[in-house]
């Protein structure tokens, strides 16, 4: 027994050695983003690309839309410069992955902020909010989510509708598409008949086709807020971003986004 405890210590004391000399633990230490970030001189920012008026492609290969500008402002207040930001395109099922490992330093993707997702990555103070809402064509019989039973019902991956539709409609059949254009096209053929997500982003698709409408009903209120990686190498760049989004509120900067994008 003596000398299987002599063999554990010597194993243990070689595990330390090799941990602290091979390894070099200090390697792995989180730099903090900020710092990164007035280092290298950009924001990188991980942005939807399919949700108008959020975030999007224009005509020109450009991204614009309400997220993108808030971005612009936030480079504004950090470097100096509006156009000291990198645009990462993300989807809603990838964009905590992309902040999570770093390779985005936020993310500004018409994120919900809830508790599941707090306890992966950290958030922003909300700079503004939605509703969970339903998209449905014009000719539908479909008047609220009492009607979906049975019905296809269309979400995007990695939103909050996606987990709210078990609760608001446990009958009816969920079928996940990978982007809003995907989940709309799925709509107009006849594949869903309806589809559930933030009334900020649906509503663009009743006022540009006639053919499809936004029932009046909101089922949710979605806080969207700016996500980064959880812990303390984000802390201080939260910090900066959360005095930001409060002095842009107070200088009516966010609420001219609103109007612009969403009126």
């Amino acid at each position: 027994m003596k000398n299987l405890a002599i063999l554990f210590s010597v194993i243990f004391t070689l595990m330390v050695a090799f941990y602290f000399i091979v390894l070099k633990p200090e390697k792995y230490t989180q730099n903090d983003v900020y710092d990164e970030i007035m280092q290298r001189g950009t924001i990188r920012v991980g942005i939807n690309t399919d949700s108008k008026p959020f975030g999007f492609v224009n005509k020109d290969g450009f991204i614009q839309g309400y997220d993108a500008d808030l971005a612009k402002y936030l480079a504004q207040y950090l470097l100096n410069s509006q156009y000291k930001v990198e645009f990462i395109p993300v989807t809603p099922s990838n964009r905590i992955m992309k902040v999570s490992t770093g390779e985005v330093d936020m993310v500004i993707a018409t994120m919900t902020v809830t508790p599941s997702r707090e306890e992966i990555i950290d958030f922003s103070i909300p700079y503004d909010t939605a509703g969970q809402a339903l998209l449905v064509k014009s000719t539908s019989k479909i008047t609220s989510v009492a009607d979906l039973g049975g019905q296809n019902v269309g979400v995007v991956w990695g939103t909050t509708a996606e987990k709210n539709m078990l609760t608001l409609a446990p009958t009816a059949n969920v079928i996940g598409f990978k982007t809003y254009n995907d989940a709309y096209n799925a709509l107009k053929s006849g594949y869903i008949n309806a589809i559930t997500s933030d009334d900020t982003i649906l509503s663009r698709y009743a006022l540009e086709d006639k053919n499809v409408k936004l029932l009046p009903k909101r089922y949710s209120r979605e806080p969207y807020g700016i996500g980064f990686k959880k812990g303390k190498s984000s802390a201080k760049l939260r910090e900066k971003v959360n005095f930001a989004i409060k002095d842009m509120n107070q200088k009516n900067v966010i609420p001219r986004l609103r109007k612009k994008w969403l009126s």
